[in-house]
C-alpha cells in the first residue's frame, strides 16, 4: 500500500480498508459479519472524500465499541476540511476482526412464543422407567439473520426446574432438576467475552451437583449439523435414585432453525418401597424468561439478542421460540 504520512490518499488504499472492515461490519461470511449497511468503495479513478472517510471512521468506532476493542483516538473528517492521513487504521481493523466474537453488552432476554415448555401432568407409574422429552425450536428470519445474531453476541439459554410435591421421588427430582444451572449456546466454538462473561461454544453457568458426563464446549451454532449432537449430559448420583439423567441435544435443522431437545430419564427401580412416579404442576407463562414460581417439570428455552446500545442496527431481526413436551 502507498498509504503513509506525507503521501496521497489513493482510492486503492481506502478500498482496502473498506473491504476489510466490511467483512466484520457488513454482510461478511460465516462467523464474520454484523449485517450493517456496507461501506461503499471509491471508484479507482475517484477522489476519497471527507464523507468517505467519515463513514469508515465512524463505523470502525462503532465496531470497536461493540466488542469492545480499544482503538486509536481519531476524529472523523468533515466536508470542507483537509483530509490528513489517519494513523493505525489498518491495525485497528485487524484488531476488530480478531475480536469480532466479543460483545460489550447484550439485549433484553426473550422467552418462548408458543407451545408448551412444562410437563404439567404426572409422569410414571410404580417402578417402571420413563422419559420426558422437551423440544424447542428457535427460528430466525433468514440464514444471514441467524449469522448476525450469533456474530454480534446473541446467545440461546436453557434453564431447568421442578418443585411440585406429592410422591416419594418428587424431592429427588426437585433437587436434580436444579443441578444443571443454565446452559448457553453461542456461535463460534472458541472463547469469547460477552457482557464481561467468558463463553465457549456451549457453556454451563451456575450449576453444581451430579456427574457431568458431557459438556460440549467446542460446539456452538457453527459446529452444528442436521444430525443432533449431545451438548450436555448430567447423571444423578444421589442414592437411592441414581442413574437419572438430564441430557440436551442440538441440531441445525436448517440454516434458520435451531432445534434443542432436552430429555429427562428415570431408570427402572427395584428397591423395596421405591416408586418412580412424579407429579406435574404449573408452567411458566408463554414469554417467561425464568421458571419463577412454576412447579411442573420444566425445560425453558430463551434467547438473549445482541445489543444495539453501541450503534448496531438489529440486523438479526426477531427470532421466535416454539416449545413442546411429551
Amino acid at each position: 500500500m502507498t498509504y503513509s504520512s506525507g503521501g496521497l490518499i489513493q482510492a486503492s488504499d481506502y478500498n482496502t480498508f473498506q473491504t476489510n472492515l466490511n467483512a466484520v461490519w457488513s454482510t461478511g461470511t460465516g462467523d464474520s459479519g454484523y449485517g450493517q449497511t456496507a461501506i461503499s468503495a471509491v471508484a479507482a479513478s475517484g477522489v476519497v472524500t471527507a464523507t468517505n472517510w467519515a463513514t469508515l471512521v465512524n463505523n470502525l468506532s462503532i465496531t470497536g465499541a461493540q466488542q469492545p476493542t480499544t482503538l486509536t483516538t481519531r476524529t472523523a473528517p468533515t466536508t470542507g476540511t483537509l483530509v490528513s492521513i489517519l494513523a493505525n487504521v489498518s491495525t485497528d481493523i485487524t484488531s476488530v476482526t480478531t475480536n469480532r466474537a466479543n460483545a460489550t453488552s447484550v439485549g433484553t432476554e426473550v422467552g418462548y412464543a408458543s407451545g408448551t415448555t412444562s410437563k404439567t401432568t404426572a409422569t410414571g407409574a410404580g417402578t417402571t422407567a420413563w422419559t420426558i422429552v422437551f423440544t424447542h425450536t428457535v427460528t430466525f428470519g433468514s440464514a444471514d439473520a441467524t449469522r448476525y445474531f450469533f456474530n454480534a453476541g446473541g446467545r440461546i439459554r436453557l434453564q431447568f426446574g421442578k418443585s411440585s410435591t406429592g410422591t416419594d421421588i418428587d424431592p429427588d427430582w426437585n433437587t436434580f432438576a436444579g443441578y444443571p444451572g443454565s446452559l448457553y449456546l453461542t456461535g463460534i466454538a472458541g472463547s469469547k467475552t460477552i457482557a464481561s462473561v467468558n463463553y465457549t461454544g456451549t457453556t454451563r453457568i451456575g450449576g453444581s451437583g451430579g456427574t457431568q458426563t458431557t459438556l460440549s464446549t467446542a460446539t456452538g451454532w457453527y459446529a452444528l449439523t442436521i444430525t443432533p449432537t449431545t451438548i450436555f449430559l448430567l447423571t444423578n448420583s444421589n442414592a437411592p435414585y441414581t442413574g437419572e439423567t438430564i441430557g440436551v441435544t442440538a441440531a441445525a435443522t436448517s440454516s434458520t432453525v435451531l432445534t434443542l431437545v432436552t430429555t429427562w430419564t428415570q431408570p427402572l427401580v427395584s428397591g423395596a418401597g421405591q416408586t418412580n412416579n412424579i407429579t406435574g404442576g404449573t408452567a411458566p407463562a408463554v414469554g417467561a424468561t425464568s421458571i419463577g414460581a412454576a412447579t411442573a417439570p420444566t425445560s425453558l428455552c430463551t434467547y438473549i439478542p445482541p445489543s444495539t446500545a453501541q450503534g448496531l442496527s438489529a440486523s438479526w431481526g426477531t427470532p421466535s421460540i416454539a416449545a413442546s413436551v411429551v
